[in-house]
This record gives C-alpha cells, structure tokens and sequence, in this order.
C-alpha cells in the first residue's frame, strides 16, 4: 500500500511541476504577446503621426486605434486647449460629454491631478452609478482616469470606462500606463503642428492664406499625391511701384495678380502668399513638364496686363515676375524646397525675370 501512495504522491508532485511550467510558459506567452500588441499599436501610432491629417483627426484615429487594439469599451481623451477643457476624442455619445470633459472639478480626480497617478473608481452592482455620472445612469459602472502631463505641465487627462462593474480590477496597469504614455507622446508631437494650424491667416489684399496654410491643411492636399511641382514666384517690381506710385497701386497689383491666378488654377492647386512679393503655386501631383507651358502662359499674360490705378488713372504699371520651379516628393521636407527657392529669388539679379528649375 505504501509503495502506491508514494507514487501518487509523486505523481501529483509531477503534475504540479508540470502545471506549474505549463502556466508558466502561458504567462510568457501572453507576456510575449502584450508586448508585440503594444508594438503593433506605437507602430499604429506613428504612423498616423506622418499621416497627412489634421492634429484632431490623428488624435480621433489614436482614440479609435485604442479602442480596437485593447477591446476598452469607451475611451475620451480631454485636453486643455489655453481657455478651457476639450474632448479631443471619445466613442461616447455626445450628449455626456459635458460631464466628461469636467471631471476635473471631481473632487475624486483632483487628488489624483495633483499627484499626477491614475485613479480607479467602480460601483458593486449595476443599480448604482459612478460618482462623476450627472444626466446618465446604465452607461459606465466602472472607470480609470489618467491624469496627462508633458514635461511636468498637466494638459488634460484621459480615461477609460466599462459597462460591468470591477471590470478593470485585475487588469495589467503597466499595460494602462505605457498606452497613457504614448497617447502623451502624440500630443507632445502634434504640438507644433497645432500651432502652425492656429495661426494661418488670410491676406488682406490677395485673399490668401498665408504660408503656415502650406504645412497643414496645405499639406493635405498635396500629399494625396506622390510628386508635386512647387512654384515660388517673386512680383520684383513691387517695391518700386510702392515707392515711385504708391502703396496703394502695389497692393492693386497684388491683388489683381491674386485673383486672375485664383479664377485659373485647379482645386486641387494650393496657392498662397508665401511672404512680401512672394507667392507659391503648388501643383499637386503634376509633373514640371506638365505645368511648363502653363507657368509660361501665367508669366506672359500677367507681365502684359496693365494695372491702372483705381486713385489716380493716370498712373499705371505692368508687374514682373521671376520664376522658380521645384519637385516635391511626398514626407519629404516641403519647407526646405521652398526654403532653397526662396534663396535663389532673393539672391537673383535685380532685373532677373525668368523660370528656373532648381
């Protein structure tokens, strides 16, 4: 009898072993298989970083992105734009997302603003209702908050939330914490295109956007194609109609120039005022031989117009234009093909009124 027990006795030994490096191989594999998903998802990241979209569509395709990868069932990032909090993106309807974007006047949420550490909050059954919840009821029973902080300054926050109650009480947070980081990298990323964004503006005299319209929403159409031809083109006779006329005359010439250029490009073309005298004309996904008889024809109809004055008709001129013509390649650097076509026009001879293929 004794010789069975001992050899039960080893047997359930050895499959305890056995269990044991069983549940341990699992716990490696599913180690393993965390870390190609969080991979897969900064790679995700990335690459909507270099998409051509604005700041809030990349945030929103981020949010999404989330929401898939990791299966979380609602997801709201909230972000402090200067003057007040802003759902940058959530899948949650619309008509919570008042309370959503106030949580930081939760007194719950505010120990953990100023601690900068996630706080988790949950009901025990589904007659209850988080805290923070004002007009809805069934929607979440439990929730985490990530308080958002770029380089010590808090910007907003980001939480997640659940239907079931206790659904995040086992969950991984280091897991939570790599995802809050990198959702904080992309903002930090995206920072100074928002600001190239905010502060476009339009010309007074040619109803232009200014340059910063090339590098945002600019950008967007043209990297819907693979190669470009920009076109930066200098009015170099305006300082002396300024002098010699008049102000007055020299913004006529802008914007008459501006608006026969306006009523003749395609949609597709971005046209701007790049600064002063100078202009660019992006074609978007033509070929320089595909736009060389146009820019001719531009060059000579626009030197043969005569521009009288609108104060005094006995003033008149004819503006000049000198021409500098580049390819651009989708991701790579527009503002240094613009940057070299600006030097070469600005260190042209005085006189010089030509198109050149730098």
């Amino acid at each position: 009898m004794l010789p069975i027990v001992i050899i039960l006795i080893v047997v359930v030994i050895g499959l305890i072993i056995y269990n044991l490096n069983i549940h341990k191989k699992i716990q490696t594999y599913k180690n393993i298989n965390q870390k190609i998903n969080n991979l897969s998802v900064v790679q995700d990241f990335m690459s909507t970083i270099g998409e051509a979209l604005s700041v809030d569509e990349k945030i929103k395709k981020i949010n999404n992105i989330l929401i898939e990868k990791y299966e979380i069932k609602y997801s709201t990032i909230v972000v402090f734009n200067g003057a007040e909090y802003e759902i940058k993106a959530s899948n949650v309807d619309p008509k919570h997302w008042h309370s959503l974007k106030s949580l930081q006047e939760v007194e719950m949420f505010k120990d953990s603003i100023a601690q900068a550490t996630p706080k988790y909050v949950t009901v025990n059954n589904n007659t209850e209702k988080l805290p923070y919840q004002q007009m809805e009821f069934g929607r979440a029973k439990s929730a985490i908050f990530f308080p958002l902080y770029i380089e010590n300054v808090y910007i907003g926050y980001w939480i997640i939330e659940s239907g079931t109650p206790h659904d995040f009480d086992n969950i991984d947070t280091t897991v939570l914490e790599v995802i809050k980081d990198n959702i904080v990298s992309v903002l930090r990323t995206v920072t100074h295109q928002k600001t190239l964004e905010s502060i476009v503006r339009e010309d007074l005299y040619s109803g232009l956007y200014s340059e910063e319209y090339l590098y945002g929403a600019g950008r967007r159409i043209i990297d819907q194609y693979t190669t470009s031809t920009v076109c930066m083109f200098k009015i170099i006779n305006l300082e002396e109609i300024n002098q010699k006329y008049s102000r007055d005359l020299g913004n006529q010439v802008i914007e008459e120039m501006s608006d026969y250029i306006k009523d003749n490009i395609a949609n597709q073309y971005v046209f701007v005022r790049y600064m002063g005298p100078k202009f660019v004309i992006v074609f978007s996904g033509v070929e320089i031989s595909g736009v060389a008889d146009y820019i001719n024809d531009l060059k000579s109809k626009i030197e043969s117009t005569k521009i009288i004055s609108d104060q005094n008709k006995k003033k008149a001129v004819y503006p000049k234009l000198n021409f500098a013509i580049s390819t651009y390649y989708k991701g790579t650097g527009l503002e240094e093909v613009l940057k070299k076509q600006e030097e070469y026009l600005d260190n042209s001879e005085l006189q010089e009124s030509n198109i050149t293929n730098i």
